[in-house]
């Protein structure tokens, strides 16, 4: 998948109101979009639509996602770990 429109609206999206976010979602995207597919781009997309304290819940403290964002919270935390 190239480096589009999706990708440029998914990056300005990645860009949260906390610095931990961004220093996670920026290079997640940046390394990992590429490689997603349609039902990865929408477990992202949707992902994106959470609050920014959910996300940093997720994401930085490891609290379990909702059930629906499970999937992409682990390889986001994945992705972190292997950094």
């Amino acid at each position: 998948m190239t480096k589009g429109p999706e990708y440029n609206r998914f990056w300005w999206h990645s860009r949260r109101g906390m610095l931990e976010l961004d220093l996670i979602l920026l290079p997640f995207l940046e390394s990992n979009y590429a490689s997603f597919d349609a039902a990865e781009t929408e477990r992202y997309r949707a992902l994106l639509e959470s609050e920014d304290q959910d996300l940093f819940s997720w994401l930085v403290t490891g609290r379990d996602p909702e059930p629906q964002h499970c999937q992409m919270v682990d390889v986001i935390r994945e992705y972190v770990s292997n950094r």
